[in-house]
């Protein structure tokens, strides 16, 4: 099934079939004006980047954009024009808006964008407090871009699946590099190290998982602590030094052409590195979670049928309570759909697999006394079933 994705992505194409899948989105939900912030929402509507930067300058130069049901094309107020897709024509392409210094004359702008057409329902994903400030007596009709973003993100093109494919494929070779050096007596941070210097390697100039080497504890009474008393994941990285026999559980992300990876994997810091028999138990647990949610995974099938599923043979949920069973990847490392979350299961039925959605299967296996086995596969749901989007073995536990 493989070939399905082979290739290079058609990224002008890509563009285009995001914008109808925005505009098809606003129709249904009657929305006339969508006005987005967030740099990966703004990317996806108009494949505009900026440089990777500080968060506070990445905030006061943030390019915005502005979707209109009965246009063509979305217009982009930028900073970096450098960073505009070229098929945007020139009176869609604006200079700067201070949203974060003041409203920035973005409610002029949206006026002007119209052409004087009636403006209708405008939606933001998100506010700056001045920009709230400006649209709050603006007697703009406001709403709520979430619901737009969400339909149009969750089932991938082509095009989309090939690039999370390949952003997955440049994740899981630097971790390849990575895996040798966790041994007793290095840090973190140099595993950090060596894991953006492989990505840039690669051609990746940043990251969007900040690395994590979590050294997991036996016992919730080890810590660190949490509010809902369960065992904590993830912690962000130290410069705390790997111990033999530490059982570390990784997360790492990065993108390609705005698409998000997420590779997660336990390892066994250990100069043999060979898992006892209490290990390769966990590990088999969690594999078999896996493959039962694998073998339920269709089109039509609910996420309710894929929780069943997992826990088949179980006497519990086998994962962490404040956890989930999968989550979504696409233009952030973490989207719908969400399934297996404490929402309950009226919204795991809520859920309808169909081709195109891409999940990533994270069950959490930990046991009090043994710290536990978790892993992530990406998948994605074809026509017939599914097919893997991270190939990455699971050593140094067994493969078969």
């Amino acid at each position: 099934m493989q070939p399905l994705f082979e290739g290079t992505p058609d990224l002008a194409r890509m563009r285009r079939e995001r914008h109808a899948k925005l505009v098809a989105a606003m129709e249904t939900q009657d929305v006339d004006v969508l006005v987005l912030l967030g740099e990966s929402n703004v990317r996806y509507a108009t494949g505009a980047h900026a440089p990777a930067a500080e968060i506070g300058r990445a905030t006061l130069q943030r390019p915005i954009a502005v979707v209109t049901v009965d246009g063509w094309v979305p217009h982009v107020f930028s900073a970096f024009p450098e960073g505009l897709p070229p098929e945007l024509p020139p009176e869609s392409c604006h200079g700067p808006l201070p949203v974060e210094l003041g409203g920035g004359g973005l409610v002029d702008a949206i006026y002007d964008v119209l052409g004087g057409r009636p403006v209708g329902v405008v939606a933001f994903d998100e506010y700056t407090m001045p920009l709230y400030a400006e649209v709050s007596v603006s007697g703009l009709e406001l709403g709520d871009a979430s619901a737009v973003m969400g339909a149009a993100k969750l089932c991938k093109t082509f095009d989309e699946l090939a690039c999370i494919r390949e952003a997955q494929r440049i994740n899981d070779t630097a971790m390849d590099a990575v895996r040798p050096l966790a041994r007793p007596g290095v840090r973190q941070t140099e595993l950090t190290a060596a894991f953006l210097r492989r990505i840039r390697e690669l051609c990746i100039s940043s990251n969007c998982v900040d690395p994590v080497w979590q050294v997991m504890p036996a016992r919730v009474s080890s810590g660190p602590y949490s509010t809902t008393g369960d065992v904590v994941f993830p912690t962000a990285t130290t410069d705390r030094i790997l111990r033999e026999g530490d059982v570390i559980w990784t997360d790492t992300g990065c993108n390609w052409n705005g698409y998000a990876s997420d590779h997660g994997r336990t390892w066994l810091v250990s100069r043999d590195a060979r898992p006892d028999a209490h290990q390769v138990a966990q590990y088999q647990r969690w594999r078999a979670v896996v493959d039962r949610v694998l073998e339920a995974t269709r089109p039509g099938a609910t996420g309710g049928d894929l929780v069943r599923a997992a826990c088949v043979g179980e006497a519990r949920r086998p994962w962490l309570p404040h956890f989930y069973l999968v989550h979504g990847i696409g233009t952030d490392p973490a989207e719908a759909p969400l399934i297996g979350t404490d929402l309950g299961s009226e919204f795991d039925e809520s859920i309808v697999l169909v081709p195109g959605m891409v999940m990533v299967l994270e069950p959490v296996i930990w046991e009090h006394g043994h710290a536990g086995y978790r892993s992530e596969d990406v998948v994605a749901v074809t026509e017939t079933g599914w097919i893997a989007l991270s190939h990455d073995t699971y050593h140094p536990f067994p493969d078969d």
